[in-house]
């Protein structure tokens, strides 16, 4: 059975960037096991599952997995899971991403893990993206050197960030995803003019953001050789 690990934020994930592709991949029969970076459950972002915000239906959805979720409840220390267990590794994107997953480096060596080679493949979305900018190979060059991706870009963050890179919170961003992306060497291009931005560049699969969700789980799934449900 395909098998895939799911590094989810305590510090705010986005709902739908975590859930849609779990019930795809659920979908798909594949056997998901959860990791934070402590151990403790993964914390959703309040804003994800505000009706008004992201629509009547998701805020259930969503709600309802974070509430009831096994796997979302007794997750593993990501200190004590190795990429090479997995097929698959998905990295699910929010704001909380930039304050734990993104900058932790046992977070980084299991991205690097899972693209390293012939048998992994890693999908990553939205603000976990930023994961890129902080990841190196074995021999010490940035992962994302060279290759093709998406993810949140510095436009959307206008209106949710002021002058100083402040939230409306209080919490300030310690950088913005797309700038270290293309520092660390990215072909960076978030498709703003299409409905959904997902790029395939090998093992590594990367998502702009919620509405691209569905579609990158989808793609993963044709990448590793499953099919989705209808």
């Amino acid at each position: 059975m395909t098998n895939a690990l799911f590094v989810v934020s305590q510090e705010g994930y986005w709902g739908e960037e975590c859930i849609e592709p779990l019930v795809t991949l659920d979908q798909a029969d594949v056997e998901i096991t959860v990791a934070t970076p402590s151990g403790d459950p993964p914390v959703v972002d309040e804003q994800s599952v505000d009706p008004e915000t992201v629509g009547e239906e998701t805020a259930e959805r969503v709600r309802e997995y974070d509430a009831n979720d096994d796997r979302l409840a007794t997750p593993e220390p990501i200190a004590t899971v190795e990429a090479d267990a997995y097929d698959i590794v998905v990295f699910p994107g929010g704001h909380g991403t930039m304050w734990d997953v993104n900058t932790d480096r046992h977070a980084r060596q299991l991205l690097a893990d899972a693209v390293a080679g012939d048998e992994g493949v890693a999908l990553v979305v939205c603000h976990a993206v930023g994961l890129l900018g902080f990841t190196h190979t074995a021999e010490g060059e940035y992962l994302v050197d060279g290759r093709q991706v998406t993810g949140f870009p510095n436009e959307w963050e206008d209106g949710i960030i002021d002058d100083h890179h402040v939230m409306e919170n209080g919490r300030k961003l310690p950088y913005l995803v797309e700038d270290e992306v293309i520092a660390a060497g990215g072909q960076w291009d978030a498709e703003l003019n299409s409905d959904t931005s997902v790029t395939v560049d090998g093992d590594l699969i990367t998502a702009r953001g919620p509405e691209s969700s569905t579609a990158a789980a989808e793609r993963l799934l044709e990448v590793v050789g499953l099919e989705h449900a209808a």
